[in-house]
């Protein structure tokens, strides 16, 4: 048996201690006067309180209630609540010092014993005293409640130990439930009436004398009937009582100085004391005799306690407290496949994790000391033997045994059958082999390796001061020392590989054996089989076990959490833990593990947090997407990790607070996020982080969106400069003049050219002669003249120019390219995995990012036409502008003339038999099914015949600026000789193929610029309500679209979706438009228009787009009284589940309203209860079953009497035509 030291503290006297039941908080009250509220796990002082006057000698928590009671030599009790920090009241009475203060289990009771020769009982809810216990004719040194019975024991310097009854004192502060008796009511009446000589409540039921001087301490056994008491006459006696009588039964002898204080072991048969002689002695409560002795050099110890549910004790000494264990807790175990081999109450037990099955297999009682607990077990499995080690014994034990054959139960669940091992001597044995065992001897610094039968074949010398060995791999030791872990070979008897780390008390291998965790009091360090570290994880704490899961990731376990390591080091907390456990195994989302009792417990696991970070750190991004579709995975901790580790993308998907989210998209430069958030934001110096970003990527429509914001005048005007957006620079100009900034109009005109707004801003400020001189330098001479006459000056009067001036005006530099409309062409690098993956792109970023809208959401859902929930700087677009649906097909280019002249040349050509190769444009019509590449190539007549094939287009003036827009994007043409046509050459997608039946022209429109650029565009419109530029958008989309050329399968299917899309959304937008016309120039048709918005909400948007129709269509039809249908789009809204609780509520109030009213007050065609597709010529239903032609681009159904019409969707297609269908991929 050792005392274990948990922790230690220096201090004045401690005269007092308590533990806490449930947190780990220890009070101690010392000599000084002070109370110290100690943490013990973490060694650190929460709390102090110095309100006594004097020593502080009793010192008691309360069992359930965040309270505290203390007693000292200033006779009063205080009563502390230790969340609030503060004494709550104080209870006097005592006359003399208060020795001890104890709370009741049950009631609000606490007891005090007093050097004025009493005890008193008080209620600490009603704050009285309830009973005064007189009999003792000295100091009370002690008086504590039975842990379970209506008595309380007492111990004096009277010599004697005192039993009390105090069934009456509970019998009348219990609350009555049966009508009581006559004399139960006379008590109750004089309650309050105590006899001469103290309480008649509370009388002696047993007066113990035996000590032969002052009896310091008594207190009762926790399960028996028993009392241990102690004086200053140095002997512990014990005393056993029964229902009439009391009888001492033996002593203890062995101190040589005051006995403080004595106790019971709360689990063994043990007594515990401590006394003046410096020593803590342990007894052996059925032979009377010593077990051991812990001695201290210089510090008396005055105080003793254990706690009420840990297998902790705590001592107070003259220089402090020392919280201590007398055995450890740690189960030796060894898990081998689903087996698992531990001991429990020095029995060997095998647990099956599989199935829970449990069974004792042999006992070890025989191995070292009753007391003291195996330490380590090794498990052989070719054997089917097991290695028992304990310290019983100061160089150490262990015990091979060959476990039984038989898979049955075992006599008395192994308690019954001895193991009769082979024992030896050694501080530690584990198996290294098959059939040999190594053991160190730690006096000779040697390992013995012995066979199974335990006999001696080799000895080999510690190559260092080996402390402890660790098995190693086959053959191999891990030799543990003070600072360092050394890999020995036992045959070669050489030092392989070592590390340094603090002493290692247990060693973790994988289970693959590649990976080990070196566990240390508050360290691990992970290293490889070779002990090449990869990480030391420090822990405030002491770390108890450690297992490894089967991805890698070591999980271990502190006093009060379970916790994961990554190989990298990174480390987290999984789960909080009341008790300490002791981990044997993890698999999947199951911890197997032992408690302190020796139990096999399962917990269950959230792996998700460090999965996801294995999975990044392994660049594994499957399985990161699939963490974060499928898990809650939220925290700071996760975004600072994602942060930290450079996924800025990822964690801008966790984050809803809007200045991190913010500060993330500047991070990972996603603009549009950034933007989003600074609105929300809306602070100066977000505007200008804002800004500065959007400069570095060249997106100046966003840079001019936070000068704007920021108000930054002057760099918005160089900013238009740079841009050649000579209009907005007259704007600004203008709000220079409005805003009197003389210096902003003067730099405004000048990089306008604008000489007479320069001349007048100098004029108006009363600087003559430069307004004289730049009038004259730029021509203006009569207005050169008006400002002298003006300034009463002459030519004469005027400082003469500088000498090296000349006589051209200044003019602002040209504009080469202007960027006005555009922002600056960046390298598309591809999207990130991320991004592709997480960013719902296309409609459903847009609807998404509708939510966030508000206002202009409720501007879009109200009725009427006159919605504008656009920007008020932005340009509005006219809502009948859109394409020339009407021109004419294009002539086919002008190619034959020129193929006409060469065939010419040929003919007249003197080198006969040589013949004119194939030229770049005709390799590019052969090589490409694709009307793009035919474009590209100039082939235009036959890019116009496959689109004919293909989708049935027949109308061709839509696409012209397509086409020419693709053949120039695939030609540069470079400036020759003066006297020569420039030089054409021709740009290949794919310049890396030298096959020329292979070569393609280069793309003129990509997939992922049109969702980002127009796709995007087209979905802002629609959630500003501004319908007919989201039409033409979107229309414009659907014809771009016949350009794209997808370079993998998974484009070209995501095109065929996009298109699709366009369709619904071009539907949708053509009847709200139509509907909102209606409602301006034909409002008595009512019908119509509930029509019309009724058909919308059957168009298949983007979810937050089909919510806002709803609340449209809504608000229209309970507008015009038809609450029945209203109703149904109601319902539809609350399934939807919009995010905006004043949604529903309105839905909710709008389908109350339909189902207190039913009806309709105008009848329309609409047929909820049958499926139908929309007719976007008649914008009329066609309901299933019906008759319809289809146009083969987009798929949208029409009456039968619109065959051979263009496709009001597209622009392009006829309807009714049969086509092979879209090709999008070589």
């Amino acid at each position: 048996m050792q005392m274990l030291t948990k922790f230690e503290s220096k201090s004045p006297r401690v005269k007092g201690i308590a533990f806490h039941p449930k947190t780990p908080l220890l009070a101690a009250s010392l000599h000084n006067g002070t109370i110290q509220l100690w943490n013990y796990q973490m060694g650190t002082l929460v709390d102090r309180y110095d309100e006594h006057d004097g020593p502080v000698r009793g010192i008691c928590f309360h069992p359930t209630q965040p309270i505290f009671c203390s007693g000292g030599d200033d006779y009063k009790i205080k009563v502390w609540n230790y969340k609030q920090r503060k004494c709550l009241f104080t209870l006097t009475g005592h006359l003399d010092y208060v020795r001890t203060v104890f709370f009741h289990r049950e009631y609000p009771w606490i007891i005090s014993a007093s050097d004025d020769q009493t005890i008193r009982i008080w209620n600490w809810q009603s704050r009285t005293c309830i009973a005064i216990l007189t009999g003792h004719n000295h100091y009370i040194m002690c008086a504590q409640f039975h842990p379970w019975d209506d008595l309380v024991v007492s111990a004096s310097m009277d010599l004697t130990v005192r039993v009390w009854d105090i069934s009456g004192l509970r019998k009348k502060n219990q609350a009555h439930q049966a009508p009581m008796s006559f004399e139960e009511q006379a008590a109750r009446a004089n309650q309050g009436q105590a006899d001469l000589f103290g309480n008649a409540d509370c009388t002696v039921k047993f007066l113990l004398e035996g000590h032969d001087r002052g009896v310091n301490w008594a207190s009762f056994h926790p399960t028996l009937p028993l009392i241990v008491s102690c004086g200053d006459d140095r002997q512990i006696k014990l005393w056993r009582m029964s229902e009439t009588k009391a009888w001492e039964v033996d002593s203890c002898r062995g101190h040589f100085n005051n006995v403080s204080m004595t106790m019971f072991h709360p689990r063994h048969e043990l007594i515990l004391s401590a006394s003046e002689d410096k020593t803590i002695r342990v007894w052996d409560m059925t032979k009377r005799t010593a077990v051991q002795t812990f001695r201290r050099e210089h510090d008396r110890f005055w105080v003793l306690t254990a706690h009420p549910e840990l297998n902790l004790f705590a001592a107070g000494h003259d220089n402090g407290l020392i919280v201590f264990k007398l055995e450890r807790e740690r189960p030796a175990f060894s898990l081998s496949g689903n087996q698992l081999f531990y001991v429990k109450d020095k029995v060997i037990r095998m647990a099956d994790l599989t199935t829970g099955t449990n069974q004792g297999i042999c006992s070890v009682r025989k191995l070292g000391s009753q007391w003291v607990q195996p330490r380590t077990l090794s498990y052989n499995p070719a054997e089917r033997a097991v290695l028992v080690t304990t310290q019983a014994t100061e160089n150490g034990q262990y015990e091979l045994v060959t476990l039984p054959k038989t898979e049955g139960p075992a006599a008395g669940d192994g308690k019954d059958v001895p193991s009769e091992g082979k024992k030896g001597t050694g501080a530690s044995a584990i198996f290294v082999a098959r059939n040999r065992l190594a053991a160190l001897d730690k006096t000779a610094q040697s390992i013995e390796i012995r066979d199974l039968s335990n006999n001696l074949t080799k000895s080999v010398k510690c190559p260092v001061q080996t402390t402890d060995i660790f098995y190693g791999g086959t053959a191999s030791l891990l030799l543990a020392t003070a600072n360092s872990v050394v890999l020995f070979d036992i045959q070669q008897q050489k030092t392989l590989a070592e590390v340094t780390t603090p002493a290692v008390k247990y060693v973790v291998w994988s289970a693959d054996g590649n990976m080990v965790a070196l566990l240390s009091k508050h360290t691990i360090t992970i290293a490889n089989k070779s002990l090449g570290q990869s990480a030391l994880i420090h822990e405030t704490i002491r770390i108890k076990s450690a297992a490894w899961d089967d991805s890698g990731i070591l999980i271990y376990t502190t006093l009060n959490h379970i916790k994961y390591a990554l190989p990298q080091g990174d480390n987290g907390i999984i789960k909080t833990l009341e008790q300490p456990v002791y981990l044997t195994r993890v698999k999947g989302q199951i911890v197997h593990c032992l408690d302190r009792t020796g139990t096999p417990r399962t917990i269950t696991i959230d792996p998700t947090e460090y999965r996801f970070k294995l999975a990044l750190a392994r660049k594994n991004y499957d399985e990161v997407l699939q963490i974060i579709r499928n898990s809650n995975l939220v925290g700071q901790s996760i975004i600072a990790y994602l942060q930290k580790k450079g996924y800025p993308e990822i964690a801008l998907h966790f984050v809803q607070d809007q200045q991190t989210r913010f500060d993330l998209a500047i991070e990972c430069g996603n603009l549009q996020v950034a933007l989003e958030m600074a609105r929300a934001v809306d602070r100066e110096d977000v505007w200008n982080r804002l800004g500065a970003a959007a400069l570095k990527q060249g997106n100046h429509s966003i840079v001019e969106t936070a000068y704007q914001k920021a108000k930054n005048f002057d760099k918005l005007s160089f900013l238009y400069l740079t841009t050649g957006n000579t209009q907005r620079l007259g704007m600004m100009q203008s709000i220079a003049v409005k805003r009197g900034d003389n210096m902003s109009r003067f730099q405004n005109s000048l990089y306008l050219g604008d000489v007479p707004s320069r001349v007048a801003v100098l004029r108006e400020t009363g600087q003559y002669p430069l307004a004289y001189y730049t009038a004259k330098t730029n021509g203006l001479e009569d207005l050169a003249l008006d400002i002298l006459e003006e300034a009463g000056m002459t030519e004469d009067d005027l400082p003469p120019p500088p000498q090296n001036s000349g006589h051209r005006a200044l003019a602002p530099p040209p504009i080469v390219f202007s960027q006005a409309e555009s922002n600056w062409p960046i390298k598309d690098l591809g999207v990130s995995f991320f991004d592709r993956a997480l960013a719902n792109g296309g409609m459903d970023a847009e609807s998404s990012t509708a939510n966030g809208t508000g206002e202009q959401l409720d501007a879009w859902a109200v009725n009427g036409g006159d919605v504008d929930g656009g920007d008020a700087g932005e340009e509005d677009v006219a809502e009948d502008e859109g394409w020339d649906l009407d021109a004419e097909v294009i002539a086919p280019p002008e190619e034959e003339e020129v193929d006409d002249v060469l065939a010419q040349g040929e003919s007249s050509d003197l080198s006969e038999g040589v013949s004119q190769g194939v030229s770049e444009n005709e390799m590019w019509a052969r090589n490409s099914p694709l009307a793009a590449d035919h474009a590209a190539a100039g082939a235009f007549e036959s890019a116009m015949q496959l689109l004919n094939r293909q989708v049935a287009a027949v109308q061709f003036a839509p696409l012209k600026p397509l086409f020419l827009q693709a053949y120039q994007l695939a030609h540069v043409h470079v400036p020759a000789n003066a006297s020569l046509p420039s030089l054409e050459f021709n740009v290949r997608r794919n310049p890396e193929v030298t096959e020329l039946r292979e070569v393609l022209p280069a793309i003129a429109f990509n997939l992922d610029d049109i969702k980002t650029g127009e796709v995007a565009e087209a979905n802002r419109f629609f959630a500003r309500a501004k319908f007919a530029e989201s039409l033409a958008l979107f229309r414009g989309i659907l014809q771009k679209l016949l350009m794209v050329v997808a370079t993998k399968q998974s484009d070209a299917d995501e095109i065929k979706e996009l298109v699709i899309t366009c369709r619904e959304y071009i539907v949708g937008l053509t009847l709200e438009v139509e509907r909102r016309r209606l409602v301006t120039e034909q409002p008595e048709n009512i019908s119509r228009n509930l029509e019309l918005a009724a058909y919308f909400t059957h168009c298949k948007l983007g979810a937050t787009h089909v919510q806002l129709a709803l609340r449209s269509a809504m608000s229209v039809f309970s507008k015009a009284g038809n609450h029945a249908t209203a109703a149904v789009f109601a319902r539809r809204l609350i399934d939807a589940n919009p995010g905006d609780a004043k949604v529903i509520t309105q839905a909710r109030a709008v389908l109350a309203q339909g189902d207190r009213n039913p009806r309709d007050a105008h009848e329309i065609t609409y047929d909820h209860f049958t499926a139908f597709d929309i007719c976007p010529a008649s914008l009329t239903p066609i309901y299933q079953g019906s008759p319809a032609v289809v146009a083969a681009y987009t798929g949208a159904k029409y009456l039968p009497e619109y065959k051979n019409t263009v496709c009001v969707v597209d622009g392009i297609t006829q309807v009714g035509l049969p086509a092979s269908g879209m090709r999008s991929i070589v």
